[in-house]
């Protein structure tokens, strides 16, 4: 037997509460016979939608342990919390629609092209390579998943969302569309999205909608001049005349950056087999990371070459479909980087970028994240005691862009005298990244001072996370809301653990 709670809403009395069951669990059995189950067993009456059983007409979808899935696809587990999509609710599980439904008419979703005899630039035969880069996108079952996860939405409803961004993005990319959609995406919020990636690792039918629609529909507007926004030509503008995203602190202790300062002293007999990829803002607004990151290395044996050839890895470009310049950077960062057996970053954005949009470009570098490299290498033996409680924040391109969420926490557990504490939702995006914090900052606060209201219920002394953008953006909410907590970046804490 196992339990399972549902979230119960009465329309009449206007009222939701929770109500638990227990269940008797056959093998494998899905939310959707849990569900069954308790109408049989306990005349429940719980309202819910369902009709195909089989993932493809996306009705069942449903919150289980807040996250959005299907009811029929997804097994079900001792102790699940089953709660509807955040829209209006009808009754227990079954939701509005219609407002999404009507929506999607508002917007034209829908070829506008008109097949006459004296336009030859509409094919009568469709070459299947055509829909090559689209053909993913066509696999939506309009269950809204995507939506109901969504950071953005429920803090700026001038965003239609990712479901309708890849409906745009796929009629856009059709052949048999002679009508640009650029301007419209843009006035729908398109640069509103903070590349968090959620409604990629949440559609049951796993369209990658941010990286396979939303950015390509970014990179289109741009090719349209439709875009992008005036913040982020400013940023290809750096890119392309220094090759670095921000500028260098020449008020700081490394006025030029952390890399050409090592590379002053730094001159191995033996070349290191580990390469040390920075990244444009660790390099230039966070050297002391570098640094730290550095002397952690040095202790536990390993020397790193810092290649100074290094530029942007791309990653504020690629976001924000300024890709032009992409295939230069690429170039310039493989020849920097192709003769080392491992490439460290300790920057979410730079790491994705290095893992998921350089074989694009069709070079592939061994590229792993700090907390990867380090995680069976922190013993709680050989750092020092700290009597701290931290709780740790997933930066979306590691946690989604990567896939790594077990690692940090691994190491923060095997340092001496740390006291880790989860927050309600770590993998939450703050808001600081897909060009938000720059284009659209209003965007970044809400997501990162609601960020700030999870951990001050927390009381911990810090927030460590592996990511400079949301470093940046935690700390402005942190101070904003004039919290108890700090931020701080894993590596500073380790530099405390060994120093």
């Amino acid at each position: 037997m196992i339990n399972v709670n549902v979230k119960r809403y009465d329309p009449v009395k206007d009222e939701s509460y929770m109500e638990s069951y227990e269940v008797e669990k056959s093998n494998k059995m899905k939310v959707l016979d849990a569900l069954q189950q308790i109408n049989d067993k306990y005349d429940a009456n719980i309202a819910y939608r369902y009709s195909c059983r089989a993932g493809q007409c996306g009705s069942c979808a449903i919150k289980i342990n807040g996250k959005a899935g299907l009811a029929c696809k997804i097994e079900v587990q001792d102790n699940d919390t089953l709660e509807p999509l955040d829209f209006e609710v009808i009754k227990d599980l079954v939701v509005n629609r219609e407002t999404l439904n009507q929506k999607g008419c508002d917007i034209n979703l829908y070829m506008s092209s008109e097949d006459s005899t004296d336009n030859n630039t509409i094919p009568s035969i469709i070459n299947p390579n055509t829909y090559e880069k689209t053909t993913s996108l066509r696999r939506c079952i309009d269950c809204y998943s995507c939506i109901s996860m969504c950071p953005v939405i429920p803090e700026f409803d001038d965003y239609v969302g990712p479901y309708f961004m890849r409906a745009l993005t796929d009629i856009s990319f059709d052949p048999r569309e002679d009508t640009s959609r650029s301007e419209d995406a843009v006035e729908l919020g398109l640069y509103s999205c903070t590349s968090c990636g959620q409604c990629s690792v949440t559609c049951p039918k796993e369209i990658n909608i941010y990286g396979k629609a939303i950015e390509k529909l970014r990179e289109r507007v741009c090719r349209e001049n439709e875009g992008p926004l005036e913040a982020h030509k400013n940023i290809l503008k750096m890119v392309t005349d220094t090759g670095r995203s921000v500028v260098a602190d020449p008020e700081s202790k490394y006025p030029e950056g952390f890399i050409k300062e090592y590379n002053k002293t730094h001159n191995p007999e033996d070349k290191p087999k580990i390469a040390f990829f920075t990244g444009c803002m660790i390099d230039y607004k966070l050297p002391w990371i570098a640094e730290y990151t550095v002397k952690i290395l040095s202790k536990l044996g390993y020397d790193v070459d810092i290649p100074e050839e290094q530029v942007c890895c791309g990653s504020p470009l690629i976001r924000t479909g300024q890709t032009e310049i992409i295939p230069t950077l690429v170039k310039k960062n493989y020849e920097a980087f192709k003769d080392y057996d491992i490439i460290l970053t300790v920057c979410a954005g730079c790491g994705s970028t290095l893992k998921n949009n350089y074989p694009e470009y069709g070079v592939n570098l061994n590229v792993m994240d700090i907390s990867e490299f380090l995680v069976d290498k922190v013993k709680k033996e050989d750092t020092n005691k700290l009597d701290l409680k931290v709780t740790y924040h997933d930066p979306c391109h590691l946690v989604r862009g990567q896939g790594i969420s077990s690692q940090p926490r691994e190491i923060l557990k095997n340092i001496n005298g740390v006291e880790f504490i989860e927050m309600e939702k770590p993998d939450q995006c703050c808001g600081a990244g897909g060009g938000v914090k720059s284009g659209r900052p209003e965007i970044a606060d809400a997501l990162s001072d609601r960020k700030v209201e999870m951990i001050d219920k927390l009381d911990v002394d810090h927030v460590i996370t592996i990511c400079p953008f949301c470093e940046f953006n935690i700390t402005d909410a942190l101070n904003r809301n004039n919290s108890n907590t700090t931020m701080m970046n894993l590596m500073e804490l380790l530099n405390k653990a060994y120093e």
